[in-house]
C-alpha cells in the first residue's frame, strides 16, 4: 500500500524542499514536479511533492491522520 501525506513547505533550495508534516516531523523532499512556494501545502509521495493542496484540505487530511494514529 502506498500513502501520500500532506505537509507544509518551510524552505526551498533548488529542487529540494523542507516539508513540515506536523508534530515536529520534517523531511527534505524533491519538489521538482510542482511549482511550489514557501508556506504552501503539498501532497508528498515516495519523497516527491506531487500536488499542491489548499490549506483547508491539508489541515482536514492531517486531522484525519491524527485520528487514525490515535486509534492504534
Amino acid at each position: 500500500m502506498c500513502l501520500a501525506i500532506p505537509g507544509k513547505i518551510m524552505k526551498i533550495d533548488g529542487d529540494l524542499a523542507k516539508v513540515d508534516f506536523g508534530d515536529g516531523t520534517a523531511r527534505e523532499v524533491n519538489s521538482s514536479l510542482v511549482d511550489v512556494k514557501v508556506g504552501q501545502y503539498v501532497i508528498v509521495h515516495a519523497g516527491f511533492a506531487i500536488e499542491i493542496l489548499d490549506e483547508q484540505s491539508a489541515k482536514e487530511t492531517l486531522k484525519l491522520w491524527d485520528e487514525i494514529l490515535e486509534r492504534r
